[in-house]
């Protein structure tokens, strides 16, 4: 008899997964093993895609009654706060690691929780472009749909890196949980990112894929050129640039 506090497969990844990439209280802290992660990296995307829509929704209900300016700031600050800004801090390590000199020095670097120069610069960057893409589609709610697609095409491209490529450190960090993965669980989540972008943004969708996916490529060379693999913060701030990627796209073609 499977106990309690593990339901069944499916919805233990499910719950895994959420419980990884945000902070809603979904079995937090009881019954959820790493395992459970890698089994639901196939629901990425759509919890990418969740996210997205719940910052689009807050960025529209917010411009009923502020600036466009003003509800997008909030509307970036309610996606940090649902996610834990666990991709934020991905980026602000990652960045300060560039600090650093040889692949020993730059992971000491990016382990360090306190947030250097580099990575102030870079989140203020990120936010700011978030930002100002919102105020930007605000006029029109409709486009805030790429909010949605860009969450989606983000997190299947992070399921990518985490399981295809090898771990920077020997106790592999928050980026080993996804290298069980299987190529399949893979191909899944990368087909549930097409589609829901498909679905959001239309044709557009596979230009804003292939410049992810293509995106995601350089990255993970880089990534193994560098650090000999990827890490836990590498793949946030893949999930961060690959939602700008998408962003920025959508802007150029509205």
């Amino acid at each position: 008899m499977r106990d309690a506090d593990h339901p069944p497969a499916p919805l233990a990844g499910l719950r895994g997964a959420v419980s990884f990439l945000t902070l809603v209280p979904l079995g937090r802290g009881a019954g959820v093993e790493a395992t459970d992660v890698g089994r639901g990296a196939v629901f990425f995307p759509l919890i990418g895609a969740g996210v997205g829509g719940v910052v689009a929704a807050s960025a529209w209900a917010c411009s009923l009654v502020v600036a466009p300016a003003i509800a997008a700031v909030i509307a970036v600050g309610v996606g940090a706060i649902l996610t834990g800004a666990i991709h934020i801090d991905g980026l602000a390590d990652t960045l300060d690691g560039y600090g650093g000199r040889g692949r020993a020095e730059i992971l000491a670097i990016m382990r360090d929780h306190a947030v250097g120069s580099y990575g102030a610069v870079g989140v203020v960057i990120d936010l700011g472009l978030r930002a100002a893409v919102i105020a930007s589609l605000l006029p029109k709610p409709p486009l805030l749909l790429c909010l949605v697609a860009a969450g989606a095409l983000s997190r299947s491209a992070a399921v990518g890196l985490g399981a295809l490529l090898p771990q920077a450190r020997m106790d592999s960090g928050q980026a080993g949980l996804l290298e069980s993965v299987s190529r399949w669980r893979v191909a899944i989540a990368l087909l549930l990112g097409v589609g829901v972008a498909l679905l959001c943004l239309g044709w557009i969708a596979l230009p804003a894929a292939a410049a992810v996916g293509a995106a995601a490529v350089l990255w993970g060379r880089h990534c193994l050129r560098r650090l000999g693999g990827i890490t836990g913060d590498t793949l946030g701030a893949a999930s961060e640039g690959g939602e700008l990627v998408v962003l920025l796209l959508a802007v150029a073609f509205r």
